[in-house]
């Protein structure tokens, strides 16, 4: 699984001209899932995303969790996260999951980091064309991947 997560003051998702799922102050996470995604790796990245310290606290540090802030989470899954640019100018995407694997873990990943984060979690709709809109706050971009847990 590979996420992109950007530090958000707000957020919202937009589907057919109506507004899907929004926040105000916390974490826009874009979900990249591939065919070799399993329980493990939902587990390992929710609980990096939700325990991850990049607000500011009293002292104006990063040092609080989106959990600790009392912020939100968007959640927008996006196979395009798994592109592959190696051969050519047209991104191949035979590393993003097909549809019938995909969308089980995508649900199961709202599932856990809504536990983890102990409040509903926003989202978009998977393999909707989404208008996904965000101040990015600071700005605070993060990628993470589970499978290179640097």
């Amino acid at each position: 699984m590979r996420a992109v997560i950007q530090r958000v003051s707000e957020a919202k998702v937009v589907i057919d001209s109506h507004s899907k799922g929004s926040i105000g102050r916390g974490l826009l996470v874009l979900l990249g899932i591939e065919d070799t995604d399993t329980a493990e790796d939902i587990e390992w990245l929710s609980g990096k995303i939700v325990r991850l310290r990049i607000f500011e606290d009293s002292n104006d540090v990063m040092n609080l969790s989106v959990q600790e802030a009392t912020g939100d989470i968007l959640l927008i899954s996006q196979f395009t996260l798994f592109a592959s640019t190696k051969k050519g100018n047209r991104p191949s995407y035979i590393r993003a999951a097909r549809p019938e694997i995909a969308i089980p873990l995508y649900e199961q990943f709202i599932a856990r980091v809504t536990q983890d984060l102990g409040k509903t979690v926003q989202t978009g709709e998977f393999g909707a064309d989404m208008k996904v809109s965000l101040t990015n706050d600071g700005p605070v971009t993060i990628l993470i991947d589970s499978k290179n847990r640097e």
